[in-house]
């Protein structure tokens, strides 16, 4: 082979390589125009705005007269609705469902995990059509990992739902969870893994290794069989579980009704705060300070208070519900940042729009319940690539029926769901 001959064999191969790269860069992405009444950006509502989509990303966002549009541009009117980045659910259990159908023990300890997981599959979905395009599921609560599979199948196509951050098993310590009230003689699982002293830093890295995106912790609990909430976990345990997390660039978040634990979570540099039903004015002051927010599950509270025979509505609140109400309050009045979260599993998936107007009915103003489920969320999790409609983040977005500062019930009305620029069918009526 003389050189000459050579060169021609090396050019050709350059050639097809350069072509099949150029033909794979020339392959039009899809853009959609969405064309709105209007746009919440996750911070400040804009008249009149669209958003242009190409691919999985925003490409460009404003008054729609400025936007061009290509020959290949498929155009969504979308008359009388609201854009808005797609929701994140900060509190869910995708593997849990309604305790008025199933008490949460006979889910833990007789439902198969095949069956829960299956269940979860349309759970997802639900979700998904309901806008929340997000979810911070926080523990599977006696199924082991099935959380890492869930998302990995959501994010292989196999299933259709949610971007998942999954928190896998969860952290208690020995003799502070459920269920309960079995012979001492008999070993029952747990809904959590139990951990502390010389074998918390294992069951940490276990989890990680495992698949865990954040990790949670039962900083309080009912100790005993079925006592009051009390403290678990030690400050120093608490510390070493935060140190051990930030070092895998992980956030810890932590489960805390009672003010001593959320005291001791909030020192020991914990995220987010679950619930804090019995915070004092201190303590939320406290979290303001250390720039912990608060996850507060007013639904869950409400829906199990009607599952004990609550006629909402037609009785008196109990007293559970109209001291979440104070707390709630204190909360937002000492500039805690809240997370829009509401147990979701507790009751029903796909009906997640419950806690956000229940924020409204405790006291938030609208447009900062809808800063919440997006921007506020995006930035506490560390999701810099979502919950704001701006070029070159990720094109998840929810159409609703009307305005939702003026009517906060207007995100129930779902009229179009987008996941990376892929348009889903939204939830039916």
């Amino acid at each position: 082979m003389n050189i000459r001959h050579f060169q021609l064999i090396i050019q050709s191969a350059l050639l097809i390589v350069y072509g099949s790269l150029l033909a794979g860069y020339c392959v039009a992405q899809p853009v959609t125009l969405l064309l709105p009444d209007r746009v919440f950006d996750g911070e400040t509502m804009h008249n009149g705005w669209a958003v242009r989509v190409v691919g999985e990303r925003i490409e460009a966002v404003g008054p729609a007269q400025s936007l061009t549009v290509g020959p290949n541009t498929t155009r969504l009117p979308l008359p009388g609705t609201t854009l808005l980045p797609g929701l994140i659910e900060g509190h869910s259990h995708l593997l849990l469902h309604p305790y008025n159908e199933t008490p949460w023990d006979d889910q833990v300890l007789r439902e198969a995990r095949s069956l829960r997981v299956a269940r979860a599959t349309v759970h997802a979905e639900k979700t998904l059509k309901a806008g929340f395009t997000t979810v911070r599921d926080l523990g599977t609560e006696g199924a082991d990992y099935d959380d890492v599979g869930l998302k990995q199948a959501i994010e292989q196509g196999i299933i259709i739902g949610p971007r998942m951050i999954v928190a896998t098993r969860a952290l208690i310590a020995t003799g502070s969870y459920a269920p309960k009230g079995f012979s001492p003689d008999i070993t029952v699982p747990q809904g959590a893994e139990e951990a502390d002293g010389h074998n918390l830093s294992r069951a940490v890295r276990t989890q990680i290794g495992k698949g865990a995106d954040v990790i949670k912790v039962y900083a309080d609990y009912r100790w005993g069989l079925m006592a009051e909430a009390r403290p678990t976990f030690t400050l120093d345990e608490l510390t070493l579980i935060v140190s051990i997390a930030s070092s895998s660039g992980r956030q810890v978040v932590a489960h805390a009704g009672s003010a001593e634990g959320m005291r001791r979570a909030i020192l020991a540099g914990c995220t987010t705060l679950e619930h804090g039903d019995a915070g004092t004015p201190e303590i939320f002051a406290l979290m303001k300070t250390k720039n912990v927010a608060l996850c507060p599950t007013l639904a869950a509270g409400d829906a199990v208070s009607q599952y004990r025979g609550w006629k909402k509505g037609q009785e008196p609140e109990p007293e559970r519900i109209k001291q979440k109400r104070i707390t709630f309050k204190q909360a937002v009045d000492a500039g805690v940042r809240i997370c829009a979260g509401g147990d979701v599993g507790v009751f029903a998936h796909g009906d997640n729009a419950r806690e956000l107007l229940m924020m409204v009915d405790y006291g938030m103003t609208p447009l900062a319940v809808l800063r919440s489920a997006t921007s506020v969320n995006a930035d506490v999790f560390a999701l810099p690539d979502r919950g704001r409609i701006l070029p070159g983040l990720l094109a998840d977005l929810v159409a609703v029926q009307g305005d939702p500062t003026q009517d906060i019930t207007a995100l129930k009305r779902v009229k179009l769901v987008m996941k990376g620029g892929v348009v889903i069918s939204p939830a039916s009526p």
